[in-house]
Parts: structure tokens; sequence; C-alpha cells
């Protein structure tokens, strides 16, 4: 049931852009909102990976097993843009 109010919250964000209906003014500072929510989520984030023992105990490995999916995660999408770029210009 959560996610559907989550893709609501979504739509209506979409409604409200594509409609142009934020005043120009509120729109250049929605990036600094946005910024300062995101800086807020990420230090609540912390908070709760510092609070958790299980996490720290295991740090390396969760760091090690991070770092290999998001280096093949990487380098796939780099070797798919290529393969589609090359496609693309024949």
């Amino acid at each position: 049931m959560r996610i559907i109010f989550y893709i609501a919250i979504i739509l209506f964000g979409y409604i409200m852009g594509s409609k142009k209906l934020f005043p120009e003014k509120l729109e250049n500072r929605l990036s600094a909102f946005q910024n300062i929510c995101l800086l807020f989520l990420l230090g609540i984030m912390g908070y709760k990976i510092g609070a958790n023992k299980d996490i720290i105990k295991n740090f390396s490995n969760i760091g090690i097993k991070s770092l290999i999916i998001s280096s093949l995660c990487i380098f796939f999408s780099v070797l798919f843009v290529k393969i589609l770029c090359r496609n693309i210009k024949k």
C-alpha cells in the first residue's frame, strides 16, 4: 500500500512540473530545498547505520560487496552505451 502512496506523490510532482504550476521564483528555490532535504535524509541514514551494531561489525564485508556491485554496474553501463552508440551511428 505504501508503494501506491509513493507513486501518487511522484505523479503529483510530474503533473505540477509539466503544467508549470509553480511560479518561476519558487521553481528556482526548489533546487535548494531539494538539496537540504537530501542532506537531511543522508544524515538520518548515517545515524541509522552508525546505531546498528551489525552493520558496523560487518562493515568491511558490506563495503567489498558494494564496491564489486557498483563497479560491475558502471562497467556494464559503459559497455552497453558503447554498443548502442555504435549501432545507432550505422
